[in-house]
C-alpha cells in the first residue's frame, strides 16, 4: 500500500464519513429518491441510478430539466427530513463500540449531508457526536474536493499528514487523498482505488482504528 501521506508516529486524528461508513442509509436514500421521483411522474429506478452518480442539482437537471431545481431540492429536503424522523435505519456493526472508545478531540465527522440530519440519525442510533462536524453547508466545494477534510483538520488543530480518513465511497476517498491524508476504506467488497488499507466492514477495522488512536502511534498505512 502507498504510505506517502503518513509519517510514522505522527498521525493521531480520525475523520469519518457518515452515510455508508458509520450509518447504513442505503435503503433510506433509495426510498427518498424513489418517492421524490414518483411525485414528478418519473421512473423511480432510473432516477435513483442517476442520483447515485451525481449531486442533487445535477440529478434534477438530468431527469427533470423542465422543473424548477429549487422546488425539486425543497421537495427532496422535505422527504429527507421526514426520513430522519420516521425512517428505519441503523449504525453499522462496530460503530457503537468504536466512537465512544475514541479520545475526545481527536475525531470528526465529514459529511455531504446536513448537520441536523446527522444529529437526528446519531440520536436515534445512540452514537455520540464529536465537537467537529463538517457538513454540506460548511464548504463551498464538496467531495471529491479536498476542502471538507482540510476544514475538519483545521478545526481539530491537525495537520493533514496527522489525519486518518475512514471512507466507503470513491468521491470521499479521492477527497481524503487530495487533502494529503491517509485513507482507509470500509464497507466495500473490493478496495476503492487509492485507499491505503481496505476492510470489508467497519467492524473489521475497529481494532486497528482504536489501536491507532489510543495506543502507541505507528504508520497507519501499514
Amino acid at each position: 500500500m502507498n504510505s506517502e501521506h503518513a509519517q510514522p508516529g505522527s498521525a493521531k486524528y480520525v475523520l469519518f464519513d457518515v452515510d455508508g461508513t458509520l450509518i447504513d442509509a442505503v435503503a433510506n436514500q433509495r426510498q427518498v429518491w424513489e418517492t421524490w421521483a414518483a411525485r414528478y411522474g418519473l421512473d423511480p429506478v432510473a432516477v435513483y441510478q442517476v442520483a447515485l452518480r451525481t449531486r442533487p442539482m445535477e440529478t434534477f437537471a438530468a431527469v427533470a430539466p423542465e422543473q424548477d431545481p429549487r422546488e425539486c431540492l425543497a421537495a427532496l429536503h422535505e422527504l429527507e427530513d421526514e426520513d430522519v424522523r420516521s425512517g428505519v435505519y441503523a449504525a453499522f456493526d462496530g460503530a457503537s463500540e468504536l466512537l465512544p472508545g475514541l479520545p475526545s478531540g481527536c475525531w470528526a465527522l465529514v459529511t455531504s449531508n446536513y448537520e441536523h440530519r446527522v444529529r437526528g440519525r446519531f440520536a436515534r442510533t445512540g452514537l455520540p457526536v464529536p465537537d467537529v462536524l463538517v457538513d454540506a453547508t460548511a464548504v463551498a466545494e464538496g467531495k471529491p474536493s479536498p476542502v471538507p477534510y482540510l476544514l475538519a483538520a483545521e478545526r481539530l488543530g491537525a495537520k493533514p499528514e496527522e489525519c486518518l480518513v475512514i471512507e466507503d465511497a470513491p468521491s470521499g476517498v479521492e477527497s481524503g487523498l487530495r487533502a494529503g491524508m491517509t485513507v482507509w476504506g470500509v464497507n466495500a467488497p473490493v478496495p476503492v482505488d487509492g485507499v491505503h488499507r481496505h476492510f470489508a466492514s467497519l467492524h473489521e477495522a475497529v481494532p486497528d482504528i482504536l489501536a491507532f488512536t489510543t495506543g502507541p502511534h505507528r504508520d497507519p498505512a501499514v
